[in-house]
């Protein structure tokens, strides 16, 4: 596979992860009224989540990105 192609794929992976787990998340403390809707809570909520989908990606890059013998 083209490595421009393979690391394209793999940041968008990380991008839906990320949007699916933080959103999941931010319904389930909105439902509970841990915060409102458009509150800094939502957006620490996001944030923390981009951070640790950050430092995942990069953590398990070798492993995915590697080439290809």
């Amino acid at each position: 596979m083209n490595p421009t192609l393979k690391g394209v794929a793999y940041v968008s992976v990380w991008v839906l992860l990320w949007g699916t787990a933080a959103s999941v998340a931010d319904f389930v403390l909105l439902e509970r009224g841990a915060y409102e809707a458009g509150t800094t809570g939502q957006g620490v909520t996001f944030a923390a989540y981009g951070i640790a989908a950050v430092v995942l990606a990069v953590r398990l890059a070798g492993r995915f990105l590697k080439p290809e013998p």
